[in-house]
């Protein structure tokens, strides 16, 4: 057999097996996002391009190598979402969410596209988990938001995570930083990448999240933004390492922390891991106190953050913790003969109704495959329909694992006499 495509290099299909860990990993992140106060904002796959080269911003290689943009049939430039919180402010303010009772408090679950180099963590279909907090300006917003990365870490048992912290400050402070970093890095002019030589001039503070090993070192040595914060940058920071500290959060300040995207002020922040080898940073966000008047909307401060969900699932694998088992089938019904068949559809259906994981023949095999099948699905319980059963009006339920037989009426009782054979064991 030869097939006629395969999926696109840097996706993946998510079958049965692994699907059921997502859906206990989002379960949580759903809990968690309601148990602060955070609504669910599901918006379109695809943006008008100019959405994320303002919020995002046209120096970053996000928008400059990654995103996947196209001309749609009435010549409008559209790119698919690289990530969700361009996305989830212009949903705020096209409809008005600033205006509302604030903060606004807003949760997604969503896949972002990027054309990147597919490595083990890195893929160019990517499903990211994020939370997005707008109004608020006060430095226990910061903490707060934190805290929902914290909280979900430990009720999903992932250890090893490094929390790293960072203030880039306010545009009035990086204003020397930035005349700071041009004069530092104009030493090496020679030296440098061509993409970071094309950000010297235009965004310096880019040149530290350079990849390129010899930029890297370079960067090691650039002057530290802490140095240059104003009064109320280093105030800020100073409080929301307070906050970390009276909930007993650990994290590391490491100065040299941009992140990719050039929304961000102020406090900055990446859960790291050394269990994925280079793609070690698993949660990153912090503050973005522009955006929401980058965008058109008035001035407001906002702040969150963006969990990879890809990466989440091969940390948790890397650790060995255990996900919750798959539900399996509670009873298969095996049938001979047409009238049997007919019963264990309308016996199936009646138990599902009562949440009860049923199951019966759709090929029509012979018995003997039949059991074989149950086996394979990991049946719990086994019954044989047929003539006698059917006339008789009762049928044998096999214990798959002991062999016990237990039989049962198929009357109206049935679904009853089977919940209470099932919650004796």
């Amino acid at each position: 057999m030869e097939l006629i495509t395969q999926a696109p290099r840097g996706t993946q299909d998510i079958l049965p097996g692994q699907s059921e860990k997502w859906q206990a990993i989002e379960q949580v992140l759903r809990e968690e996002a309601a148990l602060h106060g955070f609504g669910e904002v599901r918006t379109p796959v695809f943006e008008h391009t100019e959405l994320f080269q303002r919020g995002v911003g046209d120096t970053t290689d996000v928008v400059q190598k990654e995103m996947y943009t196209f001309l749609d049939k009435g010549n409008r430039s559209i790119s698919l979402r690289p990530e969700g919180t361009a996305g989830a402010t212009r949903a705020l303010l096209e409809h008005g969410l600033y205006a509302a009772a604030l903060p606004q408090k807003l949760w997604y679950e969503t896949s972002c596209y990027r054309y990147e180099k597919v490595q083990k963590g890195r893929l160019r279909e990517l499903h990211q988990f994020g939370v997005e907090m707008y109004g608020s300006a006060d430095p226990l917003a910061d903490a707060e938001v934190i805290s929902i990365a914290d909280s979900v870490f430990k009720r999903l048992g992932i250890k090893n995570l490094t929390l790293e912290l960072n203030s880039i400050g306010c545009p009035t402070c990086r204003a020397a930083y930035t005349k700071a970093l041009q004069e530092y890095f104009w030493q090496y002019k020679e030296q440098l990448c061509e993409t970071c030589l094309s950000r010297l001039d235009r965004n310096p503070m880019r040149l530290l999240d350079c990849k390129v090993e010899t930029c890297h070192k370079i960067g090691e040595k650039a002057p530290s933004i802490l140095d240059y914060l104003c009064d109320d940058c280093k105030a800020h920071f100073e409080k929301v390492k307070e906050a970390l500290d009276a909930l007993q959060i650990a994290y590391q300040v490491n100065d040299r922390i941009v992140r990719g995207l050039d929304y961000y002020t102020r406090t900055v922040f990446e859960f790291t891991t050394n269990d994925l080898g280079s793609q070690g940073t698993v949660c990153g966000g912090g503050r973005y106190d522009g955006l929401v008047e980058e965008l058109g909307g008035p001035s407001m401060p906002a702040l969150g953050f963006g969990l990879g969900l890809d990466r989440l699932i091969l940390l948790m694998e890397a650790q060995g913790i255990e996900f919750p088992a798959p539900k399996k089938c509670d009873l298969y019904i095996a049938s001979l003969g047409d009238a049997a068949h007919l019963k264990s559809l309308t016996l199936a259906s009646a138990l599902r109704s009562c949440g009860v994981a049923a199951a019966f023949d759709d090929l029509g095999r012979g018995l003997k495959a039949q059991m074989k099948y149950a086996d394979k699905i990991g049946a719990r319980f086994s019954m044989v329909l047929g003539d006698d059963e059917i006339t008789g009006g009762k049928a044998q339920v096999k214990n798959m694992e002991t062999g016990e037989k237990t039989e049962l009426t198929l009357g109206e009782d049935f679904t009853k006499e089977f919940a209470a054979l099932d919650a004796a064991l």
